[in-house]
């Protein structure tokens, strides 16, 4: 009974001390501890924004890292590849060089080659059946001056010598009439004349009075009076 006597004794002093200690404090004091307490909240909340600000920078930057370290490996990426084209342009230069040095060789043959197939054909010409003189020895005649020019190709000259060659091929398997000039008996009439591929060549006058055929085996121009319906038909 003593003992729970005590104890309440106890208690009701240390409540009796919580009731009298805020009266004894003065109010400054207490304002003041507020005062403190608010500071010190104010500050944390101010340090708070300060590790917030510091975070969002870290994390801004730790982005373009990442993003830098994305364009390195981009243009790694890309400097390989340049490296791979550049190392292709150097062997397609090889190639080009190889190629032009090449051409200059078969030009240097080609040409002598190109020189003897103009003289065969002009020597050709002059023994042919004597069809369109004028326009197949011009046409040797502008083959050699192509020959001479610096400002055609060695190609362009090739193609030329091998055209002429064609059309010369050509005239064995064609049938044609055209007009010509021929001296005849001392002199220069207008004549028609009927082609038939190198087999035949006759003329015929305006009139159809006079009649040839030309002789290969002669080399000369025949009388062909005798055939003159047949050429006029063939005309």
């Amino acid at each position: 009974m003593g003992i729970i006597q005590s104890v309440t004794q106890k208690i009701m002093y240390i409540g009796l001390l919580l009731f009298v200690i805020p009266m004894i404090l003065p109010a400054q004091t207490l304002s003041q501890i507020l005062g403190t307490q608010t500071e010190r909240t104010l500050i944390a909340q101010e340090s708070q924004v300060r590790v917030d600000k510091v975070v969002t920078q870290t994390r801004s930057m730790e982005d373009q890292y990442r993003a830098t370290l994305k364009e390195i490996d981009g243009l790694l990426i890309y400097n390989k590849l340049l490296e791979l084209q550049i190392e292709n342009q150097e062997r397609v230069k090889v190639d080009l060089e190889q190629s032009i040095a090449n051409v200059a060789i078969v030009n240097r043959q080609i040409v002598p080659v190109m020189t003897r197939m103009i003289d065969s054909l002009e020597q050709f010409i002059s023994l042919d059946v004597p069809f369109l003189n004028q326009e197949r020895t011009n046409r040797v005649k502008g083959l050699k001056e192509l020959m001479s020019r610096q400002d055609v190709t060695v190609a362009e000259k090739f193609r030329k010598v091998t055209e002429a060659y064609q059309i010369e091929n050509d005239y064995g398997r064609t049938i044609e009439t055209y007009k010509d000039t021929l001296e005849v008996d001392g002199a220069f009439l207008e004549l028609d004349f009927l082609r038939i591929g190198r087999i035949a060549l006759m003329y015929q006058s305006v009139d159809g009075k006079i009649s040839g055929v030309w002789n290969q085996g002669t080399q000369s121009w025949d009388d062909a009076s005798g055939q003159r319906n047949q050429i006029k038909l063939g005309l």
